[in-house]
């Protein structure tokens, strides 16, 4: 019986870790980090939400997956004109941040341009 019980517990870490293994080297997944402008937020966050849902697609087809998916994850703020503005203070962050299942958007009032969002998220695929 105790045989019987370590041949089974073997068996079935050797399946586990084969599983493991059975995973595509293409597989994985990669951040996104998609910034857009325009003369209003709004407009700035459906920009850059589109700019990521592109870059995802773009990742997808560099990596040959058959599908790719986005979840929602909270990236720095990338400002377009780093001479002019390096970073992105927190306190002229437009609140509340837009968080839907595939993008994390935060927006700001530009400098050079009206308003700048940057939208957030990790595209994962096979």
């Amino acid at each position: 019986m105790r045989g019987l019980l370590k041949s089974s517990i073997f068996l079935c870490g050797f399946a586990i870790l084969g599983m493991a293994g059975a995973t595509p080297a293409s597989a994985g997944c990669e951040l996104i980090k998609a910034t857009n402008s325009a003369e209003s937020p709004r407009a700035a966050a459906q920009a850059s939400q589109a700019n990521a849902a592109e870059s995802a697609e773009a990742v997808k087809r560099r990596r040959g997956w058959r599908y790719v998916t986005m979840r929602a994850r909270k990236v720095e703020p990338d400002p377009f004109w780093k001479a002019v503005r390096p970073e992105v203070p927190k306190d002229i962050l437009i609140k509340p941040d837009i968080v839907t299942r595939k993008t994390y958007t935060q927006c700001w009032p530009g400098v050079v341009v009206p308003y700048v969002c940057t939208s957030g998220a990790v595209a994962c695929g096979n």
